[in-house]
C-alpha cells in the first residue's frame, strides 16, 4: 500500500487545527487513517503548536511513507527530516 504522512483538518472556520496522520495515498482528505503521529496547531496563542512522535514518523519514513509538502517542512522544523537522511546515508555508507 502506498502511504503517506498528511494533514487532516479539523477545528471550525478560521480556526483551523491539524492531525499529522498516515494514510493510503489514493484515499481522500477524509478518508480512513492508518496511524495519527502529531498534530499542528497553526492558530495557537502565543506561537503555532507543533507536536510530532518522533519515533512513529522516523518508522513511517523508513517504510516508505512520503510526506506532503507542508509535513515535510513540519517535520524538518523538527528535526526529524534531518535524522531520516542521517540515517539513510549511514546506511548507504555501510553497503559500500
Amino acid at each position: 500500500m502506498a502511504t503517506a504522512i498528511r494533514l487532516k483538518r479539523g477545528g471550525r472556520t478560521h480556526a483551523p487545527y491539524y492531525r499529522v496522520v498516515v494514510m493510503d495515498s489514493r484515499a481522500k482528505a477524509t478518508g480512513k487513517v492508518i496511524e495519527e503521529v502529531g498534530i499542528y496547531h497553526p492558530c495557537a496563542r502565543p506561537e503555532p503548536k507543533t507536536e510530532i512522535n518522533e519515533e512513529a514518523a522516523l518508522q513511517w519514513l523508513r517504510k516508505g511513507a512520503q510526506p506532503s509538502a507542508t509535513t515535510r517542512n513540519l517535520l524538518s522544523k523538527q528535526g526529524i527530516m534531518a535524522k531520516f537522511a542521517a540515517e539513510r546515508d549511514a546506511k548507504g555508507k555501510a553497503a559500500e
